[in-house]
């Protein structure tokens, strides 16, 4: 059982990543104030973080950076998610340190694959032993069978 930060401040979202990672064995910590992820990753030292992008207070970003500035928390796995992606974004979250990114609305399927890749990859290393842009976010870009997520607030 992985321990799993989710730093998210959508309800809903929350409740579908939270549900998704318990259906798959996981134990998922929430964190709503981005300002208090830092704390809460100390006090949980998780197996992986998922973090948003869009958030008040501190971007998840910012987030990202802080994570791997922290001698702590630097090796620990970051999955970002976002509904806002524009061109250059994704390379803009893996510069910031993400290893996997994930656009909402998710594939239920492929968020979690993407987090059992990123669980059993050796620390710093791409899950699939793709290319960077190969992985976690496939898709057409529209909502289908089995995807879920939405707009952050």
């Amino acid at each position: 059982m992985a321990k799993i930060l989710i730093v998210e401040d959508n309800a809903l979202n929350i409740k579908l990543f939270c549900d998704l990672l318990a259906a798959h064995g996981h134990q998922p910590e929430a964190v709503t104030d981005s300002r208090n992820a830092l704390d809460k990753a100390h006090e949980l030292d998780p197996d992986l973080v998922i973090t948003d992008i869009q958030l008040p207070h501190v971007s998840g970003l910012d987030l990202i950076r802080m994570i791997r500035k922290d001698d702590q928390l630097a090796e620990v796995p970051i999955m970002a998610v976002t509904a806002y992606s524009a061109r250059g974004d994704e390379e803009r979250i893996r510069a910031a340190g993400a290893q996997a990114y994930v656009s909402k609305p998710i594939s239920v399927m492929r968020f979690a694959q993407t987090v059992d890749e990123l669980l059993a990859a050796p620390k710093s290393e791409d899950p699939t032993g793709q290319s960077h842009e190969s992985w976690a976010n496939e898709g057409d870009g529209g909502p289908g069978p089995g995807e879920a997520g939405g707009e952050e607030s």
